[in-house]
């Protein structure tokens, strides 16, 4: 029987009206004035005070949330931040339409409150105590859980005391060489996918194929290596898992999954619970790994608790706390940390509870042993599969003193992105921004910084107390330091008054970019600006020799005291115990970074007044953001980013998979436009190894003719936003929701929102916004799965990785040709690698990517609207064959989008009726 609900008023704010109900549960339509008036007054029960603020343009907003009391009461559990998500999690009834929601608030908040008081309430351990603590901060729902979380009768652990210590372990060994039989990993991957699944002969091949990557290598850097195209459907997640387990198995070895995105990570985290049934030994077996910064520092956390936040901040912190205690890995970007708890405080304090500056002191932290990254890092040496993501796989290889995992086998998911990844990671850029972290690091806090960052000195106190030779560099690197932009460096070069020769630099990398980039078209536009770093001028090339001055003072005893702390490591002191050791260690990893990017520095500037170096791009920029400049500096990339991907990461392993859907240039597998293999070898750096490279493809199984429809309006004229919002309204209403937009720029998605969210809303159409609603990405999209009403508008992060199978996802609208950004760099490569040609394999990828959003299931049904008129015919390619494709008016479109819902609709009540 569900409890009473709570005798308090509460409110709910939509795109379609705003409603309160009263402390005896009557609702009533109110304006917008009279809604900010009464949560002025009475605090009211709410579901997520910063969206329900921005519906009602209020954004201090703040009241009785219960999302916050959801991750209170349930640390580590996710449910979907809407009232039928929240109906979902509590399993009571969700409300009926919109008027209904202010009701259902205080009634969801009863059945809250009441698990509260329920014994076997597992989340129990340390409520007591975080209660204290938000009490304290005058949390509003403490007063209504303090009757019901009475005081421990023992004393309980919590948190600190809660967590487990990582141990440390022996080496794994080298794995085996062994021979992996095709025909085992068929009878595998048949256990895999269950004895009552379809046998899809496409998948066999494939898995068949990936056995190659396990063959043992025949020469020196040069892996096994297979790139592998593979149509959506083909299940190739379980295609590669089963050789790779089978070669586990054998060998003793482990691999590296590597995918794009936090969200893919998830997905074949997921998958690999096939492999693993049983939970805990998934968890031994099985360790998603990412960078540093997307875990809890436990011991900001500890800072955070203690004072260090205050306000709102607080009560962020202690609910991280109560997630901390009962998390699985303490990853907080993408883990089991809800997206939508950081949103909640709009100045939230998430990126001061993790470590982005390289601030951590390592043995030094009296968390040291419960560091969740440190038991990552552990648990993925001994792991048989590590989940990681592109940039990081690149880091372990190029900086294997990072501590990267042992993996022979390297599989690449999402292949396809390999080329943006490299391009950033292996790119240098001089900047403002990037100055001033490094003179932070150096220095520790300056002025009124605030936080508990450390320089060198501190962090290497011990090094300098006994060791002359380590101290006198860390001496000589502070002064150089000194040299380095510092707080309010941006302001300086705006009034031409820099300080130190860093800030010279790049008040005369601004004057240049000004005097030839700024085309006097878009130099208000409030973008970014650019120009070659061609023929400087005499200031700039002054400027750039004294700056190589400036940071070869920094980078000398910088090297010096790199040499120092290896000779402690080799030969130890007797002053260096386990925990200086540890110290050491850690900065010795932190300061190899710093020495590489320093030399990169040295390098790029050396290219101002020389000759270019053809491997590489090179150029100035003026970062903009709403015309606001935020960063100034000098950028290289390489040409050819592949290529390093290939000489640092690929020669090293045993054997390495590419795969992915869309590798070739014509975008879906089986598209004979895209049958060669040249555009695929480039972008991944296949071409780059030495012979004995294998390709491999096998076609979606999908019937696109009877699936999927491609639809180019013909009657939309390119820059008409009136009529781009009025397509994607009519558009968005025929389908009945189900719609993912998408965009190529955020101030064109901000101007359709603003003009259809309210219209669709009356319609009972909710639309939800990157860029727009103050909710992380992952989370827009759970909601956007959960409801097959709503619609998402977004940019490139949707066009990728989305995976919403069944009918929350009917239709894909693009509004126009995804064209290339016309910039420096990649009129380079245009350059380089073929002109037009180039431009048209980067738009069919694209392209191919948004529509494989549309079809993920062989049940599935989908539409994909082009809103381009000039639509060219050589791009079609990027569709995959025999899928229809039509030109037609935009009344037409709205039609055949019409029609197919209500067939759809047909098809999925007569689906429901069966089962």
């Amino acid at each position: 029987m569900a409890p009473d609900p709570l005798s308090l008023p509460a409110i709910h704010a939509s795109h379609v009206g705003i409603w309160i109900a009263d402390a005896s549960g009557r609702v009533q339509r109110v304006g917008r004035g009279e809604a900010i008036a009464a949560v002025a007054a009475t605090p009211h029960v709410l579901l997520g005070a910063t969206l329900t603020g921005d519906r009602l343009g209020y954004p201090e907003l703040s009241g009785l949330d219960l999302l916050e009391l959801f991750a209170f009461l349930f640390p580590a559990r996710f449910a979907v931040p809407t009232p039928a998500g929240i109906a979902a999690a509590m399993g009571i009834a969700p409300p009926d339409s919109e008027a209904d929601v202010a009701a259902f608030l205080p009634r969801a908040a009863a059945a809250m409150l009441d698990r509260a008081g329920d014994a076997a309430w597992p989340e129990r351990e340390g409520a007591w105590h975080g209660l204290q603590a938000l009490s304290r901060q005058r949390w509003p729902w403490a007063p209504l859980l303090q009757p019901r979380i009475s005081a421990p009768e023992r004393s309980e652990r919590w948190l600190f005391a809660r967590l487990p210590e990582w141990e440390e372990a022996a080496p794994r060994p080298q794995p085996r060489q062994v021979t992996v039989n095709p025909d085992d990993v068929t009878a595998r991957l048949d256990r895999l996918t269950g004895d009552g699944a379809e046998r899809r002969a496409g998948q066999r091949d494939y898995a068949r194929a990936a056995t190659a990557i396990f063959e043992p290598r025949e020469r020196r850097d040069r892996p096994q290596m297979l790139v592998a195209e593979a149509g959506t459907g083909i299940g190739k997640t379980l295609g590669y898992l089963a050789p790779a387990k089978q070669w586990i198995d054998q060998s003793g070895g482990s691999v590296c999954v590597s995918t794009y995105t936090k969200a893919l990570q998830r997905q074949l985290a997921r998958e690999t619970e096939r492999l693993y049934p049983d939970a805990r030994t998934h968890r031994e077996k099985v360790v998603v790994r990412k960078g540093r910064e997307n875990y809890l520092c436990l011991l900001n956390l500890e800072d955070a608790l203690q004072g260090g936040f205050s306000g709102r901040a607080a009560v962020l912190a202690q609910l991280v706390a109560r997630w901390a205690a009962y998390t699985r890995d303490g990853d907080m970007v993408g883990g089991d940390l809800p997206g939508w708890l950081p949103a909640l405080f709009r100045r939230n304090g998430t990126t001061a509870l993790t470590d982005r500056r390289g601030e951590c002191i390592y043995a030094g932290c009296p968390h040291f042993r419960k560091c969740f990254i440190e038991r990552s890092t552990r648990s993925a040496a001994q792991a048989d599969i590590v989940i990681a993501n592109h940039a990081l796989t690149m880091v372990q290889a190029a900086r294997p003193r990072d501590g990267g995992a042992p993996a022979t086998r390297l599989i690449f998911d999402e292949g396809h992105h390999l080329w943006d990844a490299a391009d950033s990671m292996f790119a240098a850029a001089l900047t403002g921004q990037e100055a001033i972290e490094i003179r932070r690091w150096v220095l520790g806090p300056e002025g009124k910084s605030r936080g508990r960052r450390r320089g060198l000195a501190a962090r290497l106190a011990d090094v300098a107390s006994y060791d002359e030779a380590g101290d006198k560099a860390i001496q000589a690197a502070i002064e150089a330091a000194g040299q380095l932009p510092g707080d309010g460096w941006l302001a300086r070069i705006a009034e031409n008054a820099p300080w130190g020769a860093i800030e010279r630099l790049l008040v005369a990398a601004r004057g240049q970019v000004y005097a030839r980039g700024a085309d006097p078209k878009n130099a208000d536009s409030g973008y970014g600006l650019e120009t070659e770093l061609a023929d400087p001028g005499p200031d700039l090339v002054a400027a750039a020799a004294d700056a190589s001055d400036a940071i070869e003072a920094l980078l000398r005893p910088l090297m010096a005291l790199g040499k120092r702390l290896d000779a402690l490591v080799d030969d130890p002191p007797d002053w260096l115990d386990g925990q200086a050791r540890a110290r050491v260690d850690g900065a010795r990893a932190s300061l190899g970074t710093r020495i590489d990017t320093l030399g990169a520095w040295l390098s790029l500037l050396g290219r101002v007044g020389g000759p270019a170096d053809p491997d590489f791009v090179d150029w100035l920029a003026v970062d903009r953001f709403d015309g606001r400049e935020y960063d100034i500096g000098l950028h290289r990339h390489w040409l050819d980013p592949a290529r390093p991907v290939a000489d640092i990461v690929y020669a090293p392993a045993q054997g390495v998979l590419v795969t992915s859907a869309t590798l070739r240039s014509g975008a879906q597998a089986g598209n004979d436009a895209g049958s060669g293999w040249s555009d695929a070898d480039i972008r991944t750096g296949a071409r780059h190894i030495d012979g004995g490279v294998r390709h491999f493809a096998v076609p979606s199984p999908f019937d696109y003719a009877r699936q999927a429809e491609v639809l180019i309006v013909t009657d939309i004229a390119r820059g008409d936003l009136p009529a781009l919002a009025g397509a994607y309204s009519r558009l968005i209403e025929a389908s009945g929701g189900g719609a993912l937009g998408l965009f190529s720029a955020i101030r064109r998605l901000r101007i359709v929102h603003a003009r259809i969210a309210d219209r669709l809303a009356r319609a009972g159409l909710p639309l939800y916004a990157q860029h727009v609603d103050p909710l992380d990405t992952g989370t827009l999209v759970d909601i956007f799965r959960a409801d097959p009403h709503a619609s998402l508008l977004g940019t490139d992060a949707l066009r990728d990785g989305v995976d919403v199978p069944g009918e929350s996802l009917r239709l894909v609208v693009m509004e126009g040709v995804p064209w290339p950004r016309p910039t420096i760099l990649h009129a380079a490569r245009r350059a380089a690698q073929g002109g037009g040609a180039y431009d048209d394999g980067v738009i069919r990828a694209r392209i191919g990517q948004a529509f494989g959003r549309l079809i993920r299931r062989a049940d599935d049904f989908g539409q994909f609207v082009m809103l381009s008129p000039s639509f060219p015919s050589r791009l079609l390619s990027a569709f995959p064959a025999g899928t229809p494709i039509r030109r037609l008016p935009l009344d037409e479109v709205v039609n055949h989008v019409a029609a197919a819902n209500g067939e759809q609709r047909k098809r999925a009540f007569a689906a429901f009726s069966r089962s």
